[in-house]
């Protein structure tokens, strides 16, 4: 008898593709689209008549996984997780935002809606596992389960999957974990999909090709400040909002030149939430930009894997190169990781994720960070 699996169909190439080896592998595969988020009810296209005319992007990705289903002769099943979405994710992500730290939604998307809450409905209709079409691996070691670096490094996707307990990674297959994301589109050209060459989804998922601010500014209104010169302390700019903006950030602060200095750019250093202001530094490699280590809360600690002492790979944005940091316990939900060199715009709230080597043996959130003994997140 076929074990029977539910995937998660989003519409896109990669969970098609899915799809297609899990059946080539002997599965029975039972396909499933979630929906998360309801646009036209929050007022997402309020204003905007180029997007009212049109068909809602969830629907036309329901099409698409809808057409991939027939063309591979699977079934296709429909799943609502709006409330769940909004209670467990975007509630979180608000919270964040007013707090003046900056969230990655898609973590707690994958910890509560696609490795849960989806994994529950697969039970209801008698599939024993789940799968998905992220760019990870899963192994054993010592008789317990990990992920491990998916083959495509450029598409790895353990970085979001940072929050899962050892018993949703086990009730997952990664059927893409050894292809490079050119191989999945020539599966799929090869196949004749018509989610061969779509493009890849990019940002937060429920605000997707919108404006970042105008699309935060309907949930979390927010007064004009005062952009100022962390070295000078002098006013250089406004700004919309200082919860609107992350450390690091280079564009969008409208920050003109300065008579008689020369022009390196502006960056985000620091924020004021409470007193609404922005702090920046001129140029790209500014002292104010580096860090020497932080404070990791939230975590997700494998109790199979002693992570104390170690010393170890981090990851502190999903585009970010790994780099050597070495671990400390303070106390049941608090790590000091510190930095092998000085490590750049690390933001609070964003995820930490640790690695052993490939193997991802734990992650948490971004709580404070220092340069020298000095708290520089506020």
């Amino acid at each position: 008898m076929k074990t029977r699996v539910m995937l998660g169909l989003s519409g896109g190439v990669d969970s098609a593709v899915a799809a297609y080896l899990l059946k080539e592998q002997g599965y029975e595969v039972v396909a499933c689209f979630m929906r998360n988020w309801d646009a036209l009810a929050n007022n997402d296209y309020l204003g905007n008549p180029t997007v009212n005319d049109q068909q809602c992007p969830q629907e036309r990705d329901y099409d698409d996984a809808a057409s991939v289903a027939k063309a591979l002769d699977i079934p296709l099943l429909r799943i609502d997780f709006v409330k769940e979405y909004w209670n467990d994710v975007f509630t979180y992500f608000l919270e964040e935002y007013r707090a003046g730290r900056t969230p990655n939604p898609d973590v707690f998307c994958n910890k509560f809606i696609k490795f849960d809450a989806f994994y529950k409905f697969a039970l209801e209709n008698d599939c024993s596992s789940i799968a998905m079409g992220h760019y990870a691996r899963r192994v054993e070691k010592d008789g317990h389960y990990f992920l491990s670096k998916a083959k495509d490094l450029n598409k790895d996707q353990t970085y979001f999957l940072s929050q899962l307990s050892e018993a949703q990674i086990k009730a997952c297959l990664f059927p893409l974990g050894e292809l490079s994301k050119e191989e999945v589109r020539r599966i799929a050209a090869k196949l004749g999909l018509s989610v061969a060459f779509k493009k890849d989804s990019t940002g937060i998922c429920f605000i997707g090709e919108r404006h970042f601010k105008e699309f935060l500014h309907n949930y979390l209104p927010a007064q004009k400040g005062d952009i100022v010169d962390i070295s000078t302390r002098q006013i250089i700019g406004s700004h919309s909002g200082a919860m609107y903006y992350t450390i690091g950030q280079h564009r969008g602060l409208g920050i003109g030149g300065i008579s008689n200095q020369e022009s390196e750019g502006w960056f985000v250093v620091s924020k004021d939430v409470e007193k609404n202001i922005v702090y920046v530094a001129s140029g790209s490699q500014s002292q104010y930009l580096y860090s020497d280590y932080c404070l990791v809360t939230k975590l997700n600690l494998f109790p199979h894997y002693d992570i104390d002492g170690k010393k170890l790979k981090a990851k502190f944005r999903y585009r970010s190169q790994d780099a050597d940091v070495a671990i400390q316990r303070i106390d049941d939900d608090t790590l000091k990781v510190v930095f092998a060199s000085k490590q750049k715009a690390i933001a609070t709230g964003q995820a930490a994720v640790f690695y052993d080597g490939s193997l991802m043996v734990g992650g948490g959130l971004i709580s404070e960070v220092y340069a020298g003994d000095i708290r520089i997140d506020k």
